[in-house]
């Protein structure tokens, strides 16, 4: 039996639900490549960063290497050094956490955005494929109907392959929206799992940089009288 029917609506359905089935294991596979080399590099560098004798050989590690916990540590440095306390004060070491916090905070934000790119397109895939294919299944059922009351014979072997053929397209709406569903599911749970690590990292960060004496280079104490 061909996949191929005498509707144009049941074939259109067919290929909007194989682009759909296109743009979901496109994005499978994206995102398996992203996850996994994320996490290498986050790995690497969490390991080298902790191996770091002070705060500023843990900002070069940051600097040299690549991936969203080092983008977070690297934002994090850079709000250090727009801060302008030369002295540790509990006024100045109280604004310095405000400042670390929100620029943590927002880059986690965007982290978290940027890892959620995609999965809405599967969601939105993984709910409509199968209505997608129903239409193009009644579709094809009343055009397969149609064409038996043309020829003013009911037997089985007229109406089976005709409605037949029209069932093909509710059986690729639900083909296509299984991997798209799961997907999402893992996605974002994956998306999850990765920014409570990174909140984790970034709360050790928080602390570790309040109580460790640390200036940005380049920058020097002021003498007070």
């Amino acid at each position: 039996m061909s996949y191929l029917t005498n509707s144009v609506a049941v074939n259109l359905t067919l290929a909007v639900l194989f682009v759909f089935s296109v743009v979901t294991w496109a994005l499978i596979l994206s995102k398996f490549w992203q996850n996994t080399r994320g996490n290498k590099k986050d790995a690497a560098f969490k390991q080298a960063f902790w191996a770091a004798k002070d705060l500023h050989e843990g900002e070069k590690v940051a600097r040299a290497h690549t991936g969203d916990m080092a983008e977070l540590t690297t934002a994090g440095f850079a709000a250090l050094a727009q801060t302008t306390e030369v002295s540790l004060s509990l006024d100045s070491l109280g604004d310095r956490k405000d400042i670390l916090e929100r620029t943590l905070k927002s880059e986690l934000q965007q982290i978290q955005h940027r890892k959620e790119h995609g999965l809405m397109a599967l969601a939105s895939i993984g709910s409509t494929a199968p209505f997608v294919g129903l239409f193009g299944t009644v579709w094809g059922i009343m055009h397969a109907l149609k064409d038996i009351s043309l020829s003013n014979s009911a037997s089985l072997d007229i109406v089976a392959g005709p409605v037949g053929e029209a069932l093909i397209a509710t059986a690729f709406g639900i083909a296509t929206a299984i991997p798209a569903v799961l997907a999402y599911n893992y996605g974002l749970r994956r998306v999850r799992t990765t920014v409570a690590g990174l909140d984790q990292f970034a709360t050790a960060f928080l602390h570790l940089v309040m109580k460790t004496p640390y200036r940005a280079e380049g920058k020097k104490a002021e003498v007070k009288d």
